[in-house]
């Protein structure tokens, strides 16, 4: 049994089958707009445990910013697995690292185009990493003051060989939860960040030619000493869909497309 309280009502359902719960509800047009707080809470030998969290309402002229965790803003080392193992395993949130620069670049991002103080944009945080991880994503992601997100993660892996893989091997998850976000909230105009470490630009291309009106520009970072041929072909065949786009390998790049195209004020 879970029972979820937001605006004044408390609602009853239970987990599904792998322990996971969801709630889908009609919200009241005057619930107001940005984070708004909910409880959650389950009772266990008698003792109510409580989780309190909020999720974003944007309005329709705000921005919807996408972006990848690993090797787009959080060092990782995606090309190297043991490499990646390691920091994983020996390195804890404080010792771990942000591209240089990165963080300008997504505070810029959360509060372009807002003239309201305190108004921001709304950031997706997406990734092919495990739930096991949300904590040390949401304290990162605290701890170098990158703009509060929404988190979008794959189920938990519970054997060694899926830990040891984690955040590779199948991007379809990526691909369904971007599409779910478009789908969701079909009024805002979106900014896709990735890196070519992986998939992220061919799974952005395939999510422009669906969404042909909604994206406004994508970034991929380069991870590797050369830019990749292939990740080049994509990022052409997206601006022939008036897509902007930065293929950048230091985030003051990506900062100064931004700025070029309109997209955020020229930073001080």
């Amino acid at each position: 049994d879970v029972y979820l309280e937001h605006n004044n009502v408390r609602i009853h359902t239970k987990t599904l089958d792998d322990g996971y719960f969801k709630f889908c509800i009609p919200l009241d047009q005057n619930v107001g707009y940005g984070w708004i707080n909910y409880q959650v809470s389950i009772i266990y030998k008698n003792e109510t445990i409580i989780s309190r969290e909020s999720y974003i309402r944007p309005k329709k002229e705000n921005l919807g910013i996408i972006s990848d965790i690993d090797d787009t803003f959080l060092i990782s080392y995606s090309l190297n697995p043991f490499k990646k193992l390691y920091f994983l395993l020996f390195r804890n949130v404080n010792k771990r690292k942000v591209f240089k620069n990165v963080v300008s670049h997504y505070r810029a991002l959360s509060s372009a185009g807002r003239n309201s103080e305190g108004e921001l944009n709304v950031f997706f945080y997406i990734s092919s990493s495990e739930w096991n991880l949300y904590r040390f994503i949401v304290k990162f992601t605290e701890i170098h003051k990158l703009p509060k997100a929404v988190l979008l993660l794959k189920d938990i892996k519970t054997s060694l060989t899926d830990f040891f893989l984690t955040g590779r091997g199948n991007h379809n998850h990526k691909f369904d939860k971007i599409k779910h976000i478009l789908e969701f909230y079909p009024n805002l105009k979106y900014v896709l960040l990735g890196d070519d470490s992986q998939e992220d630009p061919f799974l952005y291309e395939a999510i422009c030619k669906i969404f042909p009106v909604t994206v406004k520009a994508v970034y991929i970072r380069q991870t590797g000493k050369h830019k990749k041929e292939k990740v080049e072909i994509v990022l052409k065949n997206l601006e022939t869909l008036n897509v902007s786009v930065c293929y950048f390998e230091n985030s003051s790049e990506a900062i100064a497309h931004s700025t070029a195209i309109g997209l955020i004020s020229e930073l001080t």
